[in-house]
């Protein structure tokens, strides 16, 4: 669903609310209190469960574990556009509901909120507060918390402002209630997604530091947050690590959409600035979970001599659901990336079968849609419902839009190699560029540079055939490998000509959209549409989604959105892997049932002492 952080870590939600009730029978008549609103149907979980099938409820809390985080940090506020932000809000801050996205799509649970209710028109939204939540302070949570939180995020963050568009005002109408008012009607993903609002101390960021300077929540900070997560900040260095504690009397611990979870009494994160001496450093035991990204590294580094003794376990854990799209993607504020046939050529020329053979041990498969993997993905030629939203706008769209189905090209042969880079220099040579001397000029005398900008030195092996071919057809490429703070700062300020992003998306679509691929978005520094894209048929198609009155009609409109944004060529897809790759040491125990989306370490997992002692302290 949509919520917790700015980019990249959105999760998204959507247009159309399934699973409430019906309009009450006269309009006096109190809507009816929520425990859980799902967009999707029904909740899973049924009214007065206990916990979710997925955890152990009586799961014993204790122990530490050492995680590694391949980046840095310099700031505890995860809301601003300042600084790169460290820890984990989902451990120190909390939410009016929880959502259960490790195993149900868009669907929350009570939380900070007891109840929440709305009127058959979803023009407002009501959240009856649980009276004993309390932030890491100890203070109580209050509606006056709850009012600042939505004004503050909105004003932090223009991923926030977006997306909150449509929540003109939060108010107390009651004992321990407030209710939020929304600008328009029908809309039914709006009271889940302010259900996803994190709740922040006003006291906290109303007040002034140790040093009685002020709190500025549109700044970065090194002062340990407080929140009404399970954790709180313990101790760190700024860069190097962070040890969270476990908040013993959290007051959700013992709620049916917390039991069982968040099960260690001590968290240390370790901050490196390159996979080679975090993972050195697994290997000898001093981090004791990790996560294995890179398919090369799956396939070859992983016969040390604690896997061999059984020290360490390996895994590949099953995850369900949508498959994002990971993709080169372009700034098209660039102006050598605005003409669509450049933007074509260059797709044309990554190949992504020799890529996964030669580097991947044949484990990834081609993403093929923005929404791929499930029933938002545009497949076949448009028809119905669909081609209703693409007619009208038809003269804003690729004219392939309505004659053909968008597939990637694939190199099978060393013919497919020659054809597709004729046809990319022929699309080069339409667009404007001449090569000279083996490199393309426009006819300014401008050369065609293409800078591909990284985070992690990793992937430099993974984009070198990429440019060596680039290189062939005349572009002046090169890659740039920057530190992650320098990295979020030149994204933030959209100064770059490609990265590789992921852009999550989730089963029910809807307000988050416009921060991605909105006109309006693209102006804004550190909003989520980092590719810049500004069309009226973008747009369009996005509104189409946000109001759309059933699933029928949200499935067709987000099928259109995916075959624009296909033909138009703004990212270059890479690949996907439905599982979880993880390995670990061997002392650590996890529920017989684990949630369909993934391993959820931290949140479901506890250290078996037992197996702690054998292993030998470390």
């Amino acid at each position: 669903m949509a919520w917790h952080i700015p980019r990249p870590t959105f999760v998204l939600t959507a247009a159309l609310l399934a699973g409430l009730a019906a309009a009450p029978a006269f309009a006096a008549e109190p809507a009816k209190r929520h425990t859980a609103l799902s967009l999707l149907g029904k909740p899973k979980q049924p009214e007065g469960f206990k916990n979710f099938d997925w955890v152990n409820p009586d799961a014993p809390k204790g122990g530490r574990v050492r995680m590694s985080a391949i980046r840095t940090f310099d700031s505890f506020n995860p809301f601003s556009t300042q600084g790169v932000p460290g820890g984990r809000p989902d451990l120190t801050q909390a939410t009016l509901m929880a959502s259960a996205a490790a195993d149900e799509e868009s669907t929350v649970y009570a939380h900070i909120a007891d109840w929440v209710s709305h009127p058959d028109d979803f023009s407002s939204v009501t959240f009856g507060l649980r009276k004993d939540a309390r932030f890491s302070d100890g203070k109580p949570v209050t509606v006056d918390d709850v009012i600042f939180s939505l004004t503050a995020l909105k004003s932090a963050h223009p991923a926030y402002n977006s997306y909150y568009k449509h929540v003109t005002s939060a108010e107390r109408t009651g004992d321990n209630e407030v209710t939020f008012r929304f600008d328009m009607t029908g809309n039914r993903e709006l009271p889940v997604i302010v259900g996803g609002l994190w709740v922040l101390s006003k006291a906290y960021w109303t007040g002034t530091d140790e040093a009685g300077n002020k709190r500025d929540i549109m700044k970065s900070t090194l002062e340990p947050p407080v929140g009404a997560g399970p954790y709180r900040v313990k101790s760190f260095e700024a860069g190097r690590h962070i040890v969270l504690e476990r908040v013993s009397d959290w007051w959700a611990k013992d709620l049916p959409a917390s039991k069982g979870m968040w099960n260690f009494d001590e968290i240390r994160i370790e901050y490196s600035r390159e996979r080679t001496g975090a993972f050195e450093a697994f290997k000898a035991g001093n981090i004791d979970f990790w996560m294995e990204n890179v398919a090369k590294e799956w396939a070859t580094a992983y016969d040390f001599d604690a896997v061999k003794r059984g020290a360490v376990k390996l895994d590949k854990i099953p995850r369900a659901g949508l498959s994002p799209m990971q993709s080169f993607a372009f700034n098209i504020r660039r102006p050598q990336f605005q003409d669509v046939r450049v933007r074509r050529a260059l797709s044309m020329v990554f190949n992504f079968e020799w890529a996964n053979k030669n580097l991947f041990a044949d484990q990834y498969v081609r993403v093929e849609s923005f929404f791929g993997n499930s029933e938002l993905q545009a497949k076949g030629l448009p028809q119905g419902r669909e081609l209703e939203y693409l007619e009208a706008v038809r003269a804003q769209v690729p004219p392939e839009v309505f004659t053909a189905e968008w597939k990637n090209v694939q190199y099978n042969s060393q013919e497919d190699d020659r054809r597709h880079l004729r046809a990319a220099a022929r699309l080069l040579s339409e667009a404007g560029w001449t090569a000279k001397d083996g490199v393309l000029f426009n006819a300014a005398g401008e050369k065609l540079n293409l800078e591909i900008l990284l985070a992690k030195p990793t992937f430099e092996r993974v984009v070198q055939n990429f440019t060596e071919t680039l290189k062939r057809i005349g572009v002046n490429v090169s890659v740039r490998v920057v530190d992650p703070s320098q990295y979020q700062r030149r994204l933030d300020t959209f100064d770059f000509d490609m990265v590789v992003h992921t852009f999550a998306q989730s089963l029910s679509p809807g307000n988050e959209q416009r921060g991605m691929w909105g006109s309006e978005a693209a102006g804004h520094q550190g909003s989520n549409n980092i590719i810049g894209i500004r069309n009226p048929a973008v747009d369009a198609l996005v509104e189409k989604i946000v109001t759309a009155p059933n699933r029928e009609d949200l499935v067709a409109a987000t099928r259109a959105l995916d075959r624009v944004l296909l033909w138009n060529s703004y990212v270059i897809p890479q690949w996907t892997f439905p599982f979880e790759r993880i390995a670990y040491w061997d002392k650590f125990k996890r529920p017989a049932q684990l949630p369909s989306r993934g391993a959820y370490f931290l949140q479901t997992w506890w250290l078996d002492a037992d197996a702690a002692k054998r292993l030998g302290a470390r």
